[in-house]
């Protein structure tokens, strides 16, 4: 067994690292809550290929020798960001008020089943927090009940509940969660 390493990339080089962490995309995706299908993926890689053109956008891989075993990426949020209308009830508008570097959000963090429970989603999350210069940190989370690893973890890093999103139509309903980042 190899040792667990981890690589942080930003703007253009996070980008070009789509074909390292897919095939983990795809493994950890197809399981439940989730079920995702090969449209899925594809829409998945539309996506990636518009975020990683973001401002300030940084993902990090987790890697056991040359294979991925797990990932999380994000980016601030703008000025003009959508993220806080899909609320179920709205929040106030200073709470919501972004400026490109207030809010940091959390896309994805995923890690292969038989490396979960060891650290691996922790140690992914606070290197891609490090050193961020935000006020706080948001996510959302699926409310299933095979999402209570998922929960957990976040509440344990500090996670706070401050709403529920139902993004589109066909989505399902998800926890927004918001980490306070230390000021100084």
């Amino acid at each position: 067994m190899h040792e667990v390493t981890f690589e942080r990339y930003e703007g253009q080089e996070a980008g070009a690292q789509l074909d390292a962490f897919l095939p983990t995309y795809e493994e950890v995706y197809v399981e439940p809550p989730y079920c995702e299908g090969p449209r899925d993926v594809a829409e998945f890689i539309d996506r990636y290929r518009l975020q990683a053109k973001r401002p300030r956008m940084r993902l990090v891989l987790a890697r056991e020798g040359d294979g991925v075993i797990g990932f999380t990426f994000g980016y601030f949020l703008p000025a003009d960001t959508r993220w806080w209308s899909n609320l179920q009830e709205p929040l106030s508008a200073d709470f919501t008020r972004e400026d490109g570097t207030r809010t940091y959000v959390i896309i994805e963090l995923a890690v292969r089943k038989e490396w979960r429970r060891r650290g691996v989603a922790a140690h992914l999350h606070a290197t891609l927090v490090e050193g961020l210069d935000a006020e706080r940190v948001t996510l959302t989370m699926r409310t299933e009940p095979t999402a209570a690893p998922a929960q957990s973890a976040y509440a344990a890093w500090g996670y706070r509940k401050v709403g529920v999103s139902h993004p589109w139509a066909e989505a399902p309903f998800y926890d927004v969660m918001v980490l306070q980042l230390p000021t100084g």
